[in-house]
């Protein structure tokens, strides 16, 4: 791809930079691996794929991304020059294939190395992708869906009309914000944040004795909400289910006080839509449930917030510096993509790799909630198993479905649900 800035030396965002950090407390485990090992349909030609895998890996700058230490400063930083070795099928047994599973996911050395793996496999009987990227550089949509999506085009024969965006420029137009430009956003948040306590704003810890970060998951299907309420009313179902599940943090807590953060995709122009990398924010929300509103109320007043917060997304790196939200709750809704991957027209499976004892958590409680094919909606909830017991989450969970139900009717004071 022509156009690389092969000499400059990139700071790390500030999500980067608090997503390594992160990692650092469990380096040698796999907590920021997203990725998926893919189980193709027979007809897929492997050499072809192959060819479109590497087509979109050059076009991009992202896979060229290595974190280095600067030669003057010694600060982490990245490059966008690194090399991309050819992706190559790997014809092997059945038994071979079996063996490999197991050690498909490993931790990344993130200093000057790759930061992405992707393996072809074909036995015998099957075929199979895995994909994986490190989360400092990919986010959700950037893998599931913008990779995806030229993959199969590439795959197609359809060549991309418009020139691929360039995150290292996205980079740098960053670092040209200027910092009065900032600074409201910064005050913003430093008030948001200032009395945040993890003692009062997670749910009470309930275990003890077990090594800090061990990964735990949960999943629940929520049986009191149905899409048809969504289709009926138009209500937004990503501010209904944070706003749901702040109250029940609140109500769990006993505090009548909830502060989370809300993961946001970071996308909102055309060409950040487009842009292959780390786009998502973490993006603080608070509320004090001591003043009574309705639950309509409340969605509206929680609705301006959140738009509040997108305004001054850029100021976050006063949020991700500091760590001021390292053990916020952190909710995600999404469509369930992981169900319709296609290639050429034919399905894709997703094949289950479990946790192994490399993983591990990245935040205290994750939650995320998924809609399905059938209108239902699944809680998925990733947490720190050091802290909470799978008892503790269950009762999270039901709590949850239980708010749910009651919240159906806007009109409900919230001081109701809470007692």
């Amino acid at each position: 791809m022509e156009g690389f800035n092969t000499k400059k030396f990139y700071p790390l965002r500030p999500i980067q930079r608090w997503l390594v950090d992160t990692h650092f407390n469990k380096a040698k485990s796999t907590m920021m691996n997203i990725g998926a090992l893919l189980k193709l349909s027979k007809s897929i030609d492997m050499n072809h794929l192959a060819k479109s895998i590497n087509y979109v890996l050059n076009n991009h700058d992202i896979f060229r991304c290595r974190f280095v230490f600067h030669p003057e400063t010694s600060d982490l930083c990245q490059i966008f020059d690194g090399e991309i070795t050819p992706i190559t099928v790997e014809y092997i047994s059945d038994e071979e294939f079996s063996e490999r599973i197991d050690k498909l996911r490993e931790p990344y050395r993130i200093i000057n190395k790759p930061l992405w793996r992707i393996y072809l496999f074909q036995t015998p009987t099957s075929k199979y992708m895995f994909a994986d990227f490190y989360h400092a550089v990919m986010d959700g949509v950037s893998s599931s869906y913008l990779f995806w999506r030229e993959v199969d085009a590439a795959y197609r024969g359809r060549k991309k009309k418009i020139a691929p965006a360039s995150y290292a420029a996205y980079v740098e137009e960053e670092l040209n914000i200027s910092p009065e430009e900032l600074a409201e956003g910064h005050t913003y948040w430093k008030n948001m944040l200032a009395h945040f306590d993890k003692e009062k704003h997670l749910p009470p810890v309930n275990v003890h004795g077990v090594a800090a970060w061990t990964q735990g998951n949960f999943e629940y299907v929520f049986k009191k909400i149905f899409n048809e309420f969504f289709r009926r009313t138009r209500i937004n179902e990503d501010k209904f289910f944070l706003a749901a599940t702040m109250i029940a943090l609140a109500k769990i807590t006993g505090t009548k006080e909830a502060l989370m953060s809300h993961v946001n995709n970071g996308r909102t122009t055309m060409s950040e839509k487009r842009l292959m990398g780390l786009m998502l924010e973490q993006i603080p929300c608070a509320w004090d449930f001591h003043e009574d509103l309705t639950v309509g109320e409340f969605l509206s007043k929680l609705a301006g917030q959140i738009y509040t917060g997108e305004k001054y997304r850029k100021s976050l790196d006063l949020v991700y510096n500091d760590g001021l939200e390292d053990d916020c709750v952190s909710f995600i809704f999404q469509k369930n993509i992981y169900t319709s991957l296609i290639l050429n027209d034919t399905p894709v499976e997703i094949v289950y790799l479990p946790p192994n004892e490399i993983s591990a958590v990245e935040n205290a409680l994750d939650v995320e909630i998924n809609i399905e094919d059938d209108g239902r909606y699944s809680l998925y909830l990733d947490y720190d198993a050091s802290r909470y017991s799978e008892k503790e989450m269950e009762n999270f969970a039901v709590t949850l479905d239980e708010v749910l139900k009651k919240m159906q009717n806007v009109d409900t004071p919230v001081s109701k649900i809470l007692d």
